[in-house]
């Protein structure tokens, strides 16, 4: 695979433009309530606030660190020696995004949660995807497992982690925030889609109804969800949340789409044969 191009979402490259606007006003707000405070003969007001911060930033690490610690002892490390097809489809990926620095990847078993995500600490980008979801690379859906590392690796292609760290202040604009991380979210889905198209809309399937019933979903009829379905609580839920709604996703993927033939079990038919019932006896 040479290299990929791939479209990012026009919303983050503006919401990223607003972020490092609030970011910067932010740390000047800061720096003149320093100072003010100095000039002021108030400093001992500062002691509080910089008592607080220091705790929260503390407690980032200390969650993080101890996140990648669990990790290290608790997952499956994947590697030329562990799950080494897998190993191979994150070496392919990172070559056609030009990342130089290969993520450590693990398989977390999560009690039948069908997910994934990327972190980083320190300098160093994880990617953990979560054992029921690789489990569809062995049952015939290696495409949902490419876009779905595809995905995670984009977070780390565009560093989204690292912004989101060093322009912190923006996270108190209300809803903000939210909105950046559902932009970034849709740029990832069009990475893990220039890596594998046809992984995205099976991808996406999965995550909304699972890797047993995905094949089984009209999807026509679920993107239509978004019409019939929609109200007060399905647009704030989405605000509320960190990604955007999987009916928006898959519609963005619908031409890829090419429904799994099923299964179909064919049944003998039985010629009238009379009172001969030996008939029915193994032979």
């Amino acid at each position: 695979m040479g290299k990929v191009n791939f479209e990012v979402h026009t919303k983050e490259e503006v919401y990223f433009v607003f972020k490092v606007i609030l970011g910067i006003l932010g740390y000047v707000s800061i720096f003149f309530l320093i100072v003010l405070a100095l000039a002021t003969k108030s400093a001992l007001a500062l002691i509080p606030i910089a008592f607080y911060t220091v705790a929260i930033v503390l407690y980032i690490i200390l969650q993080m660190g101890l996140l990648t610690g669990y990790l290290k002892g608790n997952a499956v490390k994947v590697g030329n020696k562990q799950f080494p097809d897998i190993h191979e489809i994150v070496l392919k990926q990172c070559r056609a995004l030009e990342m130089e620095k290969i993520p450590d990847v693990y398989i977390l078993q999560s009690g039948g949660f069908l997910n994934a995500f990327a972190t980083s600490f320190f300098g160093s980008n994880y990617v953990v995807i979560y054992s029921d979801i690789l489990e569809e690379a062995y049952d015939n859906n290696k495409d949902t497992v490419e876009f779905v590392i595809g995905h995670e690796l984009g977070h780390i292609k565009r560093n989204h982690m690292t912004k989101s760290v060093l322009f912190f202040p923006s996270f108190f604009v209300p809803f903000f925030n939210r909105a950046y991380s559902r932009a970034c979210e849709y740029t990832c889905d069009n990475i893990g889609a220039a890596l594998n198209p046809k992984g995205a809309h099976t991808g996406l399937l999965v995550l909304a109804s699972g890797k047993r019933l995905w094949s089984r979903v009209d999807s026509k009829a679920f993107i239509e969800q978004e019409i019939t379905e929609y109200g007060f609580w399905s647009w704030f839920a989405e605000k509320w949340s960190t990604h955007p709604k999987l009916t928006k996703r898959i519609k963005r993927f619908q031409n890829h789409y090419v429904k799994p033939a099923m299964a179909t079990v064919e049944i003998p038919v039985v010629k009238e044969i009379g009172t001969d019932h030996s008939a029915y006896l193994p032979k």
